[in-house]
């Protein structure tokens, strides 16, 4: 139902409209507060890139993170990773991931992250507390990537990445909650780089698609490719979940059931056990491996994707964050 309100194909949005209009006014007047300083900005002695969206979830923004970061360490630079955290609830804040560290305690993503690239991540409702957290450390980043935070304008930052939807766009292009937008389309006006996940990047947007590769057995590690996995049943717990189930397609895997779970939705092992009948064999996203790995079952896997960015544009965009750090 709320993708047809914010598509537009329902007009139950504009019921929602006057709430639409309270909430850009005040993310409007939220934001002129900090450019003319009446809030006060915390600017961090290394340089900040932040990596967000304009629309409410599932544009591929986590993937985008993870790029940058192992673009960044193959050429030699030190990269940390700061996130708000959604879905985690740390005893005390900020909290500097480690080997131990739980999906409860640090929320999906930024353990995604860390478990993937190796990266320093600090993780804290106020960013600025994540960021000094990670120049504390014995040997510190020369580069934070903010995962997400487009809107928390109380963190300066040197570069802004906004990753686009590019088959979904804007909706309606309404605010919030008629239609998916944190901030209107006419905020890419005043960003460094626009990066559209698949459909047909417009003029000056960098071109991005998924690639997924081989599925992961969450208990062994085992790997095969994902067609050769039988009587799958598909679970997503995303921004978009259709996004994955049409992948898993593209791999040669047709789900005998899909299930689409909320974003950064808790799982414990009962529910997510629920899901499959003997003999049926579980595939999720990474992002719901996290959750799961502590008390995985040896009939569920997860398939991993990868960013691709291509184009002259995403070379002019590392050697503008490389320029930073020298």
């Amino acid at each position: 139902m709320i993708e047809k309100i914010w598509s537009g194909r329902s007009p139950l949005w504009l019921l929602l409209l006057p709430l639409s209009l309270l909430y850009g006014l005040i993310s409007g007047v939220r934001r002129l507060g900090y450019r003319l300083g009446w809030s006060k900005v915390w600017k961090a002695p290394v340089p900040v890139v932040v990596v967000g969206n304009l629309t409410a979830g599932g544009n591929g923004k986590t993937p985008v993170v993870v790029w940058l970061v192992e673009q960044l360490q193959q050429r030699g630079i030190r990269p940390g990773v700061v996130s708000r955290g959604y879905g985690g609830k740390a005893s005390q804040y900020p909290l500097l991931l480690t080997p131990q560290t739980s999906s409860l305690e640090a929320g999906d993503e930024p353990l995604l992250i860390y478990q993937r690239t190796g990266a320093p991540v600090a993780v804290a409702p106020v960013r600025s507390q994540a960021v000094q957290a990670l120049l504390a450390l014995e040997t510190p980043p020369q580069i934070v990537i903010t995962d997400d935070g487009l809107q928390h304008y109380a963190l300066a930052r040197d570069k802004e990445v906004v990753v686009v939807d590019g088959v979904r766009r804007f909706g309606n292009g309404w605010w919030l909650p008629a239609g998916p937008m944190r901030e209107r389309a006419g905020r890419l006006k005043s960003v460094d780089a626009v990066i559209a996940n698949g459909g047909q990047p417009r003029p000056g947007e960098i071109a991005m698609r998924l690639v997924p590769g081989d599925a992961v057995n969450l208990l062994t590690g085992e790997r095969c490719p994902a067609r050769e996995l039988h009587d799958v049943v598909a679970m997503a717990g995303i921004g978009h979940p259709p996004r994955f189930f049409a992948t898993l397609e593209q791999c040669g895997v047709t789900p005998v059931n899909t299930l689409a779970l909320a974003d950064h939705q808790a799982l414990s092992e009962a529910q997510v056990s629920s899901f499959c009948q003997p003999g049926q064999t579980l595939l999720m996203t990474e992002k719901d491996a996290v959750k799961c790995r502590s008390f995985a079952r040896e009939n569920w896997w997860y398939l991993p994707v990868e960013a691709q960015l291509t184009g002259s544009q995403a070379e002019r965009l590392m050697t503008d964050l490389l320029n930073l750090v020298r």
